[in-house]
């Protein structure tokens, strides 16, 4: 065997890359991992080089959400792996599959302080599904091939594999696994899914919680193909949002529930004699907030079992697929009707959830209500566009009202709350999705945690119009500490001008002062993102946040 021939570990982890059909690689390089970059120059996923390894690993995590498939992120040792911390907690707590790969020193230096020498399973272990060391060469591939199809089964998340460099070094003398078909999951069992067709056949106002884990291509496809033939309404998570489509929403959806327990979409449950939660995790939304008062009936349907506590207590569990299992669900539910208190109830509802816009948009010269700001987005705004939103005031308005009809097109960070996921998600969704404009919402604060990522897009000429509602300070703990203490503190932020940041990067910038002006330049943002990214500075008015956090609807209503 020639020099040329030798295969390496690198080559093996490489390889399996490439049977598992991986599309793209975001990281960083770096001395105890640089063998696996080299290879990759030769041979495999398309490299991204990012800025920082965290927004590599939100930009994994983009893929992870939008696709089903594992994103894959690789950091060097170090500080490199330290920075994919939150990047892995936030997909392991949202349900998104990751494959993140790192560096460690020699195995000779493990136990030494040496440079860069630190304990990366150990760190790393807590926060993700799976977290290994590799030091034999030869099983690099089964473990890649472990990893990944950890990382996507059942609920989602991350799987880590620590590499110390002489093991990406060694020569090999096996081939890379490809990938073994996954296990199928049947639907749950008949005695089971005859119970709930039951439960829904008695029930006055049976409801559908639709979490996270419905909002696969699948799953929502199933979904919708039962709400057509029986009108049962609906309320989704902010990571459910989409799985009602425009067709079916007025007899439907009645909004969303998430952060602050005062949505419509609440009241429903509260009323509702069976709640049917589908995909639901309580990260998203804890029962505490929509099951305060012990007296909803829920029944699960999931992949796994649920996590038990006092104000969640499914009496029965549908484990196994879910698309199958509501294949199986709706013939046995057809022909089922509402009562006619219920669909009075649900008119009056929705009537108020269309009203639940109370709010003075009059704002001062130069700003902008959040209400503007959106309706102007959701105008421009296709269903087969992504949006995606950062954390922040922006976030809570986006969710409550903004509207989606696509499932995973319009993508919350709503188990960790983490700052800086919006660019870097909107950079993997314009690479899976390339033939629409990505739209990305943030605030002037969670801007900058990953802004550096604006030179990968322009970089790549990436199609986003990215949206900085700016308002010099850190708004949804203002607020919220207000309401607490009646007054804040640590959350007033200098001032920045983006739009020149945006310049100094390549990309174009601008800035609006009216509602008008914003609805023209989005118009035309659009049409020049096809040429690269751009931003605009919107100055906004949170003066109603304190409103929108205490409003509760009215009691006649629950």
């Amino acid at each position: 065997m020639t020099e040329s021939e030798k295969m390496y570990g690198a080559d093996l982890v490489v390889d399996s890359l490439i049977n598992h059909d991986v599309k793209y690689v975001f990281g960083i390089p770096g001395a105890k991992i640089d063998r696996i970059f080299d290879t990759l120059e030769d041979k495999g996923p398309e490299l991204i080089v990012s800025r920082h390894e965290q927004n590599a690993t939100f930009m994994a995590q983009g893929i992870g959400r939008i696709t089903g498939e594992p994103g894959v992120v690789i950091a060097t040792s170090g500080p490199g792996i330290s920075n994919l911390a939150t990047g892995l907690v936030t997909a392991t707590a949202e349900g998104d599959a990751v494959l993140a790969i790192g560096g460690q020193v020699k195995r000779g230096d493990l136990l030494k302080r040496s440079h860069q020498s630190m304990k990366n399973v150990a760190m790393l272990e807590p926060i993700t599904k799976y977290s290994v060391e590799v030091h034999d060469s030869n099983t690099l591939s089964e473990t890649v091939a472990n990893a990944y199809r950890i990382a996507k089964a059942g609920k989602p998340g991350a799987s880590f594999i620590s590499i110390p460099q002489d093991v990406t070094d060694s020569p090999v003398s096996v081939k890379a696994i490809k990938p073994l078909t996954a296990p199928q999951l049947g639907s749950a069992s008949v005695a089971d899914i005859n119970y709930l067709a039951q439960a829904i056949r008695n029930a006055v106002l049976p409801v559908l919680l639709l979490g996270n884990g419905a909002s696969s291509e699948k799953v929502t496809a199933s979904i919708r193909r039962l709400l057509e033939a029986v009108k049962l309404p609906v309320v989704e998570t902010f990571q459910g949002a989409g799985i009602v489509s425009r067709d079916l929403e007025e007899e439907t959806f009645f909004g969303r529930v998430g952060l602050f327990r005062n949505q419509p979409g609440d009241m429903l449950l509260k009323k509702a004699d069976l709640v049917i939660a589908i995909g639901y995790d309580p990260i998203e939304y804890e029962a505490r907030n929509w099951n305060a008062e012990f007296s909803a009936r829920t029944i699960v349907i999931d992949v796994a079992q649920a996590e038990i506590d006092t104000y969640f207590q499914p009496e029965r569990e549908l484990i196994g697929s879910i698309e199958d299992t509501l294949d199986q669900l709706l013939p046995a539910i057809r022909g089922y009707q509402l009562p006619e208190g219920s669909v009075e109830y649900l008119q009056n509802l929705k009537k108020n959830l269309d009203g639940d816009l109370k709010f003075d948009r009059k704002s001062k010269d130069g700003l902008i209500h959040p209400l503007d700001v959106m309706e102007v987005m959701q105008e421009q705004t296709k269903d087969d566009m992504t949006v995606t939103v950062d954390v922040g005031s922006h976030y809570i308005w986006m969710a409550r009202y903004f509207k989606s009809y696509e499932a995973r097109h319009l993508l919350f960070s709503n188990g960790m709350q983490t700052l800086g996921v919006a660019l870097p998600w909107a950079i993997a969704a314009a690479l899976v999705r390339p033939n629409t404009t990505i739209l990305s919402v943030s605030g002037d604060g969670g801007f900058l945690f990953s802004a550096q990522e604006l030179e990968v897009a322009v970089r790549r000429k990436l199609p986003i119009v990215h949206m900085i509602w700016n308002d010099g300070r850190y708004n949804m703990v203002e607020f919220q500490e207000v309401m607490k203490y009646n007054r804040s503190s640590g959350v007033q932020l200098g001032a920045v001008d983006f739009v020149k940041y945006a310049e100094a990067f390549g990309a174009k910038g601008y800035r609006v002062k009216s509602k008008e002006e914003f609805k023209e330049t989005l118009a035309k943002a659009i049409q020049e993102s096809q040429d690269g990214p751009i931003l605009i500075d919107i100055p906004i008015d949170y003066k109603d946040n304190g409103q929108l956090g205490e409003t509760i609807l009215p009691d006649e209503f629950y």
